[in-house]
């Protein structure tokens, strides 16, 4: 079976294309433009307090929001933590500044051998 030529799947394509393109239904023309109705002054200023967010009272000025306590057990439980991790960190700095020292130290072996 020899595969179709290129002329041959362009007329195929430009047929069906065709097809397609007919077999859509007709358009409609474009309807008359609308003007939207003008707004009564009591129609724009309840759309205004809705943009607003029906919020327009003067109470919202004069109160205070409020505040949030001192999370009291959170700052206990953190430093509790810190006491408790503290002295093994003191520990493991100390332990790493003296490998570091003597490893850092010309000349001065401690009995290892690193041939």
């Amino acid at each position: 079976m020899s595969s179709p030529s290129l002329p041959r799947l362009v007329l195929i394509l430009a047929l069906v294309w065709g097809g397609a393109v007919m077999a859509q239904p007709q358009r409609r023309q474009p309807q008359d433009f609308q003007t939207r109705k003008e707004l009564t002054q009591e129609e724009k200023d309840a759309a205004k307090a809705r943009a607003m967010g029906n919020n327009l009272s003067g109470y919202q000025k004069d109160a205070k929001p409020k505040e949030k306590p001192m999370p009291w057990r959170a700052i206990g439980l953190a430093g509790l933590i810190f006491a408790v991790c503290l002295p093994f960190a003191i520990k493991a700095y100390r332990g790493t500044v003296k490998d570091m020292a003597t490893a850092n130290t010309f000349g001065a072996h401690d009995g290892g051998d690193d041939t």
